[in-house]
């Protein structure tokens, strides 16, 4: 099963959905707004990937927490704060056969499929 997890007003997300849709490729959307980000969700996702991969320090959420945040990034701060603001996640995040592949690139896209 292919589960694309995002936020579905993302310039990148809306990339992934076109190119995913283009290529008939059958999927799931989950907004990670609407349907949400849980505690076991995200634990799934730190067993698939790097935390360094997956936290967007680029993202306005980013750059708008507060420093003593930022400079004490341990990773149940992370995991925490994330729960909280689930855009602190890069996005897509591609779930494919018990693997998470992190942002959208046709190239790469187009080797996992």
């Amino acid at each position: 099963m292919t589960i694309l997890y995002g936020i579905k007003n993302c310039d990148t997300v809306k990339k992934a959905r076109k190119w995913l849709d283009e290529n008939n490729i059958s999927y799931t959307f989950h907004d990670l707004r609407t349907d949400g980000l849980d505690a076991e969700l995200l634990t799934s996702f730190v067993s698939k990937s790097d935390w360094q991969l997956m936290l967007n320090k680029r993202s306005t959420t980013y750059k708008n927490l507060p420093e003593e945040i930022k400079n004490n990034l341990s990773e149940q701060l992370i995991f925490d704060t994330v729960l909280e603001q689930p855009t602190l996640l890069k996005r897509p995040l591609l779930a494919i056969n018990d693997m998470l592949h992190v942002g959208f690139k046709p190239a790469q896209y187009q080797e996992l499929f």
